[in-house]
C-alpha cells in the first residue's frame, strides 16, 4: 500500500491506492450518490470532507476531547486533487523516490497550511 501509493504518478492516483477499502466505501456511500446531484469535483471535495469528519470523530472519541483537524485538512487535500487533476499534473516520468517526495510534500504541505489557518482562526 505505501510503496504503490507514494510512488503514484499524481496526487489523485495516490488516493486511488491509499486505503482502498475505505475508499471503496466512501465512493459507494458518499461520492457516487453525490455525483447524481452535483458536479464530480464538488462530490469529491464533500467526500473528502466526510472522511475527515469521520476521522475527527474517531480521534475525538479516543482522546475524549473534541478534535477538528482532519475535516479541513482532508478538504484542502481534495482541492489539491481537483486542481492538480484539472491542470493535468502528472509525474510518471520521474523516479519512484521523486514521485514519493512530491506526494509527501502535498500531504505535509496541506497539513501545515491547515494548521496555520486553524491557528490564525484561534483554534
Amino acid at each position: 500500500m505505501l510503496y504503490r501509493s507514494f510512488g503514484s504518478s499524481s496526487f489523485q492516483r495516490f488516493w486511488n491506492y491509499w486505503n482502498p477499502i475505505w475508499g471503496y466505501y466512501l465512493g459507494y456511500l458518499v461520492f457516487r450518490p453525490l455525483t447524481k446531484r452535483v458536479p464530480d469535483a464538488l462530490a469529491l471535495v464533500v467526500t473528502f470532507g466526510v472522511s475527515g469528519a469521520l476521522h475527527d470523530l474517531a480521534v475525538s472519541l479516543v482522546l475524549r476531547s473534541a478534535t477538528f483537524i482532519f475535516t479541513p485538512w482532508f478538504t484542502l487535500m481534495s482541492v489539491v486533487v481537483v486542481v492538480s487533476s484539472a491542470c493535468n499534473v502528472r509525474y510518471e516520468s520521474y523516479p519512484w523516490i521523486v514521485r514519493a517526495c512530491l506526494n509527501l510534500v502535498q500531504l505535509v504541505g496541506s497539513f501545515l497550511l491547515t494548521r496555520l489557518a486553524l491557528m490564525q482562526l484561534g483554534w
